[in-house]
């Protein structure tokens, strides 16, 4: 009987040890999986990869930390961190290396306006110049069609601080193929905190406290809405967000 006894407590002992063992082992491959995932995702590989950025994680808490050229950078690290999967907190201590501009002075509504513009896969930030003088937006360079060229000045309108719109932009010979308007394939933790950033940044939608979750592209928003016009706008602004493949509206 005693001997019973030793061995039921030799293996009790046994099992504490292995818990308490692999629960370090545990925590550690999910720490170096969230790492390893911000700088694998669609947001660092196109936006951040030249800033310098460090990322540390401890049992899902992050810490970011390093230095980015302006503010939109360092907002960018902070939702792409806060939408990847088991993360319980994000202290962002990122440095901004460049020129800090005064709220709704034209250089920052010049980069509010290039920034917006990023999210969206109708329109072609890379094919847009952007400059403003005393709140008024002129954009050049060349747009797809004359659609795009509308939308290009939609959404730049939408931003806090523009007065007037100019788009001056040229539209192409011959339309693109439609194979270049397929959504692109982007990892959910990228789309969330895109269509994030999307809402903070136009006016329209800025003020509207919202929760986003992404499954396979397919976005899923809850929250309040003032009134139906307002949700149906929501809907509209992420629908054209790079990576969403649906929307599914349950704001109230």
């Amino acid at each position: 009987m005693k001997t019973m006894y030793f061995s039921v407590l030799t293996v009790a002992a046994a099992a504490v040890v292995m818990v308490a063992t692999s629960t370090p082992a545990m925590s550690t491959e999910m720490d170096d999986r969230i790492e390893s995932s911000f700088k694998q995702s669609f947001i660092y590989k196109r936006y951040l990869k030249d800033e310098k950025i460090k990322i540390s994680s401890k049992e899902g808490a992050v810490i970011l930390s390093g230095s980015v050229s302006d503010e939109s950078g360092r907002l960018m690290a902070q939702n792409i961190a806060e939408a990847l999967p088991n993360i319980k907190s994000v202290e962002n201590h990122i440095e901004i290396t460049g020129e800090r501009p005064a709220e709704k002075s034209d250089i920052w509504i010049g980069m509010k306006v290039k920034v917006a513009l990023m999210y969206h896969r109708n329109v072609n930030a890379m094919k847009t110049e952007v400059s403003v003088k005393d709140g008024i937006v002129t954009l050049k360079g060349e747009a797809s069609s004359q659609a795009q060229k509308e939308l290009t000045s939609e959404y730049a309108k939408d931003i806090n601080g523009v007065k007037e719109v100019k788009n001056e932009m040229t539209t192409a010979a011959a339309p693109e193929p439609e194979t270049q308007t397929i959504t692109e394939k982007i990892d959910d933790a990228s789309v969330t905190a895109q269509v994030k950033m999307a809402l903070l940044t136009h006016h329209s939608t800025s003020s509207i406290t919202t929760k986003i979750a992404t499954k396979d592209g397919e976005v899923t928003l809850t929250g309040i809405a003032k009134n139906d016009a307002e949700k149906s706008l929501v809907t509209k602004l992420v629908a054209g967000i790079q990576g969403v493949v649906s929307v599914n509206n349950l704001m109230t």
